[in-house]
């Protein structure tokens, strides 16, 4: 645990090389190939990083303004996914789940129930903090535990389910994204795209950037459409004209230069992944193999982008008119573009479709919230995170614990735990 925590500790962009380096050695790659593939990856993660943070940053201040100017007061605070990753690291389950998790990952792939070597192990915080949350929730260690492996397992299986289908969108060839928030979303997006092709007038609504791009020319580019989404952004928040334009530059820049990054991280996981496939295929001929992923590598995706913007007007929307609801969505509104990244190919890029799933996804999220706000606040304090002041209840939006089948585990482990 003492290597693990150090390991996990430095960041995904020292984790990463480490880890690719590893395996390029161990599938034959030699040093140097290796050294250079491990070292792409980790700067790739540095841009990636980087990008998302200046664009995180860019909306949070809009954010925060456009939360002001509705003067929203509800009892369960948005902590956002940084606090809700710390709890989950926090928690006493981690050495327990931790190991817990890489030994199932290795007996499912011995026995051949998952194709997934998942390495993502930094979004391991998703699991620990359904866990964490479960242990408040039940009082039982043990429940807690439970829970992190149930959602592990099952996110191992839908992401091997539904690999094809974003490898084939992303042009991914052997990754996974075992992500259980987004895998939790997927079922949502399916059901959303059916009802609207079997609704007349609905089903000829289709918008993506490359029809955007073909009827308005110029306009439909990514780089506009991120100029005009931040200067709606900036109005919406009424954070003055310099800052409006501001944000509206930074929305565009954002958009062009993510996908350059994440094209410098895949170029050094296609040479593992490569090498990879060689040496498995000698070993087992008749496996196939993949690498579990974060989907940040996901998100330069153009409509996954514009689709996540949209979602935050419309988050505190639904927080101002849902009865019962009383999430104040705050911190974790500029992320609401993860929630659409594993969707996008059951929705065929159509943004139309994917709005209506986040909706429909951020209707199911508040509710969650509001109702394990308790829970949520209690897995804080059992980690050593002290609550906002004036703060009985918190959650967070893009985390695992208030996602339909992490809500459902909650809750479970509450009936067992009483």
């Amino acid at each position: 645990m003492s290597v693990i925590n150090a390991v996990v500790g430095l960041g995904a962009p020292v984790m990463m090389p480490i880890l690719f380096l590893v395996m390029g050695l161990v599938f034959g790659l030699g040093f140097g190939k290796s050294f250079k593939a491990g070292m792409l990856v980790g700067i790739g993660f540095v841009g990636v990083s980087l990008v998302i943070n200046y664009l995180l940053d860019a909306l949070g201040s809009a954010t925060q303004a456009m939360v002001d100017r509705l003067g929203l007061h509800l009892t369960v605070l948005d902590v956002g996914w940084g606090t809700a990753s710390t709890i989950g690291w926090g928690s006493p389950l981690v050495p327990v789940v931790v190991v817990t998790l890489l030994v199932v990952n290795a007996l499912l792939l011995v026995v051949g129930l998952t194709k997934t070597i998942d390495i993502d192990i930094f979004n391991y915080w998703i699991f620990l903090l359904v866990g964490a949350v479960a242990y408040a929730a039940s009082g039982r260690f043990w429940i807690g535990v439970a829970a992190c492996v149930i959602a592990f397992v099952l996110s191992l299986v839908v992401g091997d389910l539904i690999a094809p289908f974003v490898q084939k969108q992303y042009d991914l060839r052997g990754i996974s994204f075992p992500h259980f928030t987004c895998l939790n979303f997927v079922p949502i997006g399916i059901v959303v795209n059916w009802a609207v092709e079997h609704t007349p007038g609905l089903r000829k609504v289709d918008i993506n950037p490359e029809k955007i791009a073909k009827r308005f020319g110029v306009l439909g580019d990514p780089i506009v459409i991120g100029l005009l989404l931040g200067l709606l952004m900036g109005m919406g928040g009424g954070i003055g004209v310099d800052d409006t334009v501001l944000l509206g530059v930074k929305v565009a820049a954002s958009m062009y230069i993510l996908p350059k990054m994440i094209d410098i991280l895949v170029e050094g996981l296609t040479t593992v992944r490569d090498g990879a496939e060689i040496r498995l295929k000698k070993w087992f001929p008749n496996r196939e193999f993949y690498f579990g992923m974060d989907t940040a590598l996901l998100i330069g995706e153009p409509a996954v982008l514009a689709t996540g913007v949209l979602l935050i007007p419309i988050a505190l929307v639904l927080a101002f008119i849902l009865p019962g609801n009383k999430v104040l969505p705050f911190v974790d509104l500029p992320s609401l573009m993860f929630l659409m990244a594993l969707v996008t190919p059951f929705c065929k890029r159509n943004m139309f479709r994917m709005l209506l799933t986040g909706t429909v996804a951020l209707v199911l999220i508040m509710y969650a919230g509001s109702d394990l706000g308790v829970w949520f606040a209690q897995s804080a304090g059992q980690s050593g995170i002290e609550v906002p002041s004036g703060t009985p209840e918190i959650t967070n939006l893009v985390g695992g614990a208030t996602t339909p089948v992490g809500w459902l585990l909650i809750r479970l482990a509450a009936i067992f735990g009483a």
